[in-house]
């Protein structure tokens, strides 16, 4: 008798742990879940993609649940459902990030071709903003949806400078922001600047240039961090198949467990400092 009054106060507090715990992790996941919509509708409104946060958000929930599923199914160990989903979690902010980068670069990489083209219709005698709506007009994308957007806060009644300030703000590149000062001269004093637009636009040119050379120079030791990384989980993958048994015990003991989130942290350490040696700006 007196083992169950010992035991029922054991049982109220491992029962009041676990209500806590999920309360925690409901209110996490609610935290994350309206952090990831708004992220999601603001830097998609910026990419000039026009879709419910709330229908990405479910197509991202099912995915990761059937990702985790299929996956603890295949190895027959529970734990890797939530582990997967866990780790599946900061993924859609990093693609978001990438999708961001790129289009920046894009956008960087077309910026000489519109440079060059104002500072010729400048010297023709064109006025700048009429210039400008031409060759936008048929500039091809990320290049003309910003300076579209742009044309379209002017024609609501937003003055030209407070136009270019945003477009900075958009696009936060140090080609944008010499563009943007280089057009915000040029609405200022008029004309006469098409040889500094053209001087703007061969050196646009020669940074897209060398760091073109500098990625390429970079692109082995990119490659190899992720070779470097790979190649621990292929001898995992080799080594069970040759000897299950011995393996069996990374995936069914505590210790295991502790070894594969060793392994997997440092994966992500080695990949993330070569990466960073790698990334060189001009």
């Amino acid at each position: 008798m007196s083992l169950w009054w010992t035991l029922v106060p054991v049982f109220c507090l491992a029962a009041g742990g676990a209500w806590w715990a999920l309360g925690a992790l409901a209110r996490g996941w609610r935290v994350y879940e309206t952090s990831l919509k708004e992220d999601a509708r603001v830097q998609l409104d910026e990419f000039f993609l026009f879709l419910d946060p709330a229908h990405l958000w479910a197509a991202l929930t099912v995915a990761g649940l059937a990702v985790g599923i299929l996956l603890a199914w295949i190895a027959g160990q529970w734990w890797l459902g939530p582990a997967a989903v866990a780790l599946a979690l900061p993924m859609p902010r990093l693609a978001l990030r990438r999708f961001r980068t790129r289009r920046a670069r894009r956008f960087d990489e077309q910026l000489p071709e519109l440079v060059q083209a104002l500072a010729g219709a400048l010297r023709a005698g064109s006025g700048l903003q009429p210039a400008l709506r031409h060759i936008v007009s048929r500039s091809p994308a990320p290049l003309s949806q910003e300076f579209g957007l742009l044309l379209r806060e002017q024609r609501m009644g937003l003055g030209f400078q407070e136009a270019l300030a945003h477009l900075r703000t958009r696009m936060p590149t140090e080609a944008c922001g010499l563009v943007v000062s280089a057009l915000g001269v040029a609405a200022q004093s008029g004309g006469g600047l098409s040889d500094t637009l053209e001087g703007i636009a061969q050196t646009l040119r020669a940074r897209h240039h060398w760091q073109g050379r500098v990625r390429a120079l970079t692109a082995q030791g990119r490659l190899q961090s992720w070779v470097m990384a790979g190649l621990p989980l292929a001898m995992i993958a080799i080594l069970h198949r040759l000897e299950p048994e011995a393996m069996a015990l990374l995936w069914t003991t505590v210790p295991g467990w502790m070894v594969l989130s060793a392994v997997l942290a440092l994966e992500v350490l080695g990949i993330v400092l070569i990466q960073r040696i790698m990334a060189i700006d001009l």
